[in-house]
Parts: C-alpha cells; sequence; structure tokens
C-alpha cells in the first residue's frame, strides 16, 4: 500500500496551494496572543489585553462565515485580497494605537477591523474538496489538514510571545500582519487550483447555516471549542497551584501534539464506517479522554492526561469537516466549512470565561469539570442528531 499523502500530493498545484495557506493561517495563532501580549507588556495590565483579544477572536469568529459565504459567490481571488487589505490595515492601527498610546476605543476599533481576516483554513479544505469530492483522497487531505492546524497552533503561538518578549511588545502582532499579508498573496495567486464557481438554484442563495446538519455540528463545535480553552486555562492555573509555572506553555503544546500524531495516523486509514457514526465515536473519545484530567495532581500526571486529551481532537475535526462537505451544496461549501471553525471559536471565548469563573471560585483542578460538561454535552448533540447526519447531501 502507497503513502495516500504522496498520493495528494502528485496531485498539480496542491503542494503550492497547501504551503501558502499554512504560512497564511499562522496569524490564526499568533494574533490572539500577540495582542494579548503587546498591550499586557505595554500598557501593564491584562484587562484590556484580554478584552481587546476577545474582541478580535470573537468578531473574526462571527463576521468568516458571511466572508466565506461571498466567496462560494465571488470567488476565492475576488473576495480574499480586499477582506485581507482590511484586515492588515486593522492590525496596523491597532499597532500604531498601541504604539502612540491611543485610547481604548481606538484599539477595540482596530480589533473590529483587523476581524475582517479569512478563513483560510475553510479556503484551503474547498481546494480540497473541489479535487477529490467524494473519494478517499479527501479524507487523507482533511487529516493533513488537521495536521497542519495542530502545527500552526503550535509554532504560531510560541512565535508571537517569542518575538514580543525578545525584540519589543509589538513584534508577534507585527510578525502576523506581514505573515497574513505574503502567505494570503501566494494563496490566491494560485489560481488554477481556485474552486469553481457554483450556482445551483436555489442553494447559491440559501445560507448553510439554515441547513440542519451544519446547525448539528456547528453547535456541538461549539463545546468542542469550550473544551479546549478550558484546557488551557485550567492547565495555567494548575501549574501555578503546583508550583510550576513555566510547565504551562510546555503542557499545553503536548495537547496539541497528541492530535497531530493521531490526525496524521487516521489521514492513512480508509475507514469504512459512515461519517456520522465515526463523527459520534469521536465525540465520544473526546469525553472519555477528558475525565483523566480530574485526577492530574501533579506536573507529570497532568502532561499525560493532557496528552491522552488531545488525541481525539483531530479525529472530532476530520469527521466535522467531512460532514460538512458531504452534507453542504457546493455552492455553499466554503461558507459551511467555516461555520466549523466559528463555532469552535466561539466555544474558546466561552470556555475560556467560564472556566476562568471556576478556577477562582472552586480551585484550579475543578476547571477540568468544565471540559467533562462540555463534552458530554457535545457528545449529547451528536447522539440526537445522528439522523440528521445522516441525511443525503
Amino acid at each position: 500500500m502507497g503513502n495516500p499523502y504522496e498520493a495528494i500530493f502528485r496531485v498539480r498545484g496542491t503542494r503550492g496551494f497547501a504551503a501558502a495557506a499554512f504560512v497564511a493561517r499562522l496569524p490564526v495563532a499568533m494574533a490572539p496572543i500577540g495582542i494579548v501580549t503587546m498591550l499586557s507588556e505595554s500598557r501593564g495590565g491584562y484587562w484590556l489585553a484580554g478584552a481587546v483579544a476577545a474582541t478580535f477572536t470573537l468578531a473574526n469568529a462571527l463576521a468568516a462565515p458571511h466572508i466565506s459565504r461571498l466567496v462560494d459567490r465571488f470567488g476565492q481571488f475576488r473576495l480574499l485580497v480586499p477582506t485581507t487589505t482590511v484586515s492588515v490595515l486593522g492590525f496596523a492601527l491597532l499597532l500604531s494605537a498601541t504604539h502612540r498610546g491611543w485610547p481604548a476605543w481606538a484599539l477595540f476599533g482596530a480589533a473590529l477591523l483587523a476581524a475582517a481576516m479569512p478563513s483560510i483554513s475553510a479556503m484551503v479544505r474547498a481546494r480540497w474538496t473541489a479535487l477529490f469530492g467524494d473519494r478517499d483522497e479527501l479524507n487523507t487531505a482533511f487529516a493533513f489538514e488537521s495536521a497542519a492546524d495542530e502545527l500552526v497552533y503550535i509554532a504560531g503561538a510560541s512565535l508571537s510571545v517569542g518575538l514580543s518578549v525578545a525584540l519589543f511588545p509589538e513584534a508577534g502582532v507585527l510578525a502576523s500582519t506581514i505573515i497574513l499579508a505574503v502567505g494570503t498573496i501566494a494563496f490566491v495567486a494560485q489560481r488554477g487550483t481556485e474552486p469553481p464557481l457554483r450556482t445551483e438554484e436555489g442553494e447559491a442563495q440559501r445560507s448553510a447555516i439554515l441547513l440542519r446538519p451544519v446547525q448539528l455540528i456547528t453547535l456541538a463545535m461549539v463545546f468542542v471549542g469550550a473544551i479546549f480553552a478550558t484546557a488551557e486555562v485550567t492547565t495555567v492555573a494548575l501549574t501555578r497551584e503546583l508550583g510550576r509555572p513555566g510547565a504551562a506553555s510546555l503542557i499545553i503544546g503536548v495537547y496539541a501534539v497528541g492530535s497531530f500524531i493521531v490526525g496524521v495516523i487516521l489521514g492513512g486509514l480508509h475507514l469504512k464506517a459512515p461519517l456520522h457514526r465515526q463523527l459520534l465515536a469521536a465525540v465520544g473519545a473526546l469525553l472519555v479522554t477528558t475525565i483523566p484530567l480530574l485526577l492530574a495532581d501533579s506536573v507529570p500526571l497532568l502532561a499525560a492526561t493532557v496528552l491522552l486529551s488531545g488525541m481525539a481532537v483531530s479525529p472530532t475535526f476530520i469527521t466535522a469537516f467531512g460532514l460538512v462537505a458531504r452534507r453542504v451544496a457546493p455552492a455553499a461549501l466554503t461558507e459551511g466549512m467555516t461555520w466549523v471553525g466559528t463555532g469552535i471559536g466561539i466555544g474558546m471565548a466561552l470556555g475560556a470565561f467560564v472556566s476562568g469563573g471556576v478556577v477562582d471560585n472552586f480551585g484550579a483542578r475543578s476547571g477540568f469539570w468544565v471540559s467533562v460538561a462540555a463534552a458530554t454535552i457535545a457528545l449529547s448533540i451528536v447522539v440526537l442528531g445522528q439522523r440528521r447526519l445522516a441525511g443525503p447531501r
């Protein structure tokens, strides 16, 4: 049996757009933590820094599906260039407002403009779908993208924080802005693999979020995103409580490594079970692997349980995107896949807020109860929605 990843990259143009997409989506991980680091160092506090970062994250999560819907109608090249330009201008204003000490309202306004940043993850998955359709290679391509997302998470956040600490407070956001511009230009310049425009009657005007499968998957992803954010917040609090605050970044990285490893392995398998059953199994595993987090009372045990928990992340992502690709009409494909990321983004914002309150009031380890509760709700949604998720495109 040949290497499935070699097979998908034998197709002309795939190496180029996959590499460009990896670079272009680094700001997804770099910008939020870069904003926090930049403002906390320059303004001397975390409340304003966290509020501006949350404004950017939530605004981007809400704007991205609408941008992607326009992409489905007019094409990637015609939409990504202007929206990325607006986002770059927003980041430039945010950098100026920080450096020149402008009032807080200017920071929030700039963050809203920067939130026009398009969802490159959805764009690149739309290209893979246009190439492979319902073939087995699409599962491999989605597994590759899931693994790439984890590498983006690991490399982007570390690069942003490292630059700001080593050079100057604005360095992380500045680098993120340059990478966004260069990566997006490289991506859209590859017109040969851009998905063709589709205008099926009725579907071209209908938003993907009006489809019940997309609603179910997006809602489930809200609670999956809450699991991620809770793991981060609780890990930071627990390592500090255990007297090892420096271990937090390493353990959070381990969470992404577990997901990366399983994602790569899963991409080499051609599972025959229906995707709605695979999603059920993946979210069920997500719940099972969050329970050991409650037992973590030392840094080594915390690292081990976080690694285990991370292993269920990639299967959940791969099957969620795969289901959307098969349940949404081609005319709304990019928008449909963007809603998956929107659900995750909203969940991460809510999860950070809720888990922070739980940690403050009940102790660091109690934060993991939020992960268990979120996983239980996500599994319930997928269980109750099995019939809808199994339906035809």
